[in-house]
């Protein structure tokens, strides 16, 4: 018997349920204090619900990062299918961030914070988090190419990056939606390149 699209729903709504509230857990107790029964109970489920999903709490903190991820990327693909300038699109690509972050802007700081010293052995997250640096680097080197962007050591607006991901956290808290002149500014304080005037 195959299962129905309804009880496809219900699994993916249950599933959902738990990761919200493991995220709640973890950014309580971090992973080390963090227990299956607070992750049970800050669902709202019985131990046994959440056992039928995961098999422990690692796994449960990789769902969160690998689904966060996931939808982040996904929602990427319309603004990088239209063929914008790279400028444009890569400023579009950060905006539709900045949306991701609104959303749920206690889940994307976690995203983006996430102790880097997590050991688990699978990380399936960092293929999406490899491929939309993988974007953006390539946009950047073809701004660099037009002229969009200053000369920029690739390397050095890499380490940028970082700052243009907390700023945008920082634009999550905020209930506006966030324009392209705010990302805009956020680059111009971010690229701003000495050499480019000799």
């Amino acid at each position: 018997m195959s299962i129905s699209e309804r009880q496809l729903e219900e699994r993916k709504m249950r599933q959902a349920r738990i990761l919200d509230g493991a995220l709640t857990v973890f950014k309580e107790k971090g992973l080390d204090g963090a227990t299956m029964d607070e992750i049970a109970n800050s669902s709202g489920f019985g131990k046994a619900t959440l056992y039928y999903y995961f098999k422990s709490k690692e796994e449960v903190l990789s769902a969160i990062l690998e689904d966060g991820w996931q939808n982040i990327w996904e929602s990427l693909e319309p603004v990088i299918a239209v063929q914008d300038s790279p400028r444009k699109t890569f400023v579009n690509v950060l905006i539709k961030i900045a949306e991701n972050a609104q959303a749920r802007p206690g889940l994307f700081e976690f995203l983006f914070n996430v102790p880097k010293a997590i050991k688990l052995d699978k990380q399936p997250w960092k293929d999406y988090q490899h491929r939309l640096y993988a974007v953006i680097q390539g946009l950047l080197e073809d701004g660099v190419k037009k002229g969009e962007f200053p000369q920029v050591d690739p390397q050095l607006m890499f380490k940028a990056l970082g700052g243009l991901f907390m700023g945008l956290v920082f634009m999550g808290d905020r209930k506006e939606p966030v324009t392209d002149k705010d990302v805009e500014n956020l680059l111009n304080e971010l690229i701003t390149d000495p050499k480019i005037n000799n």
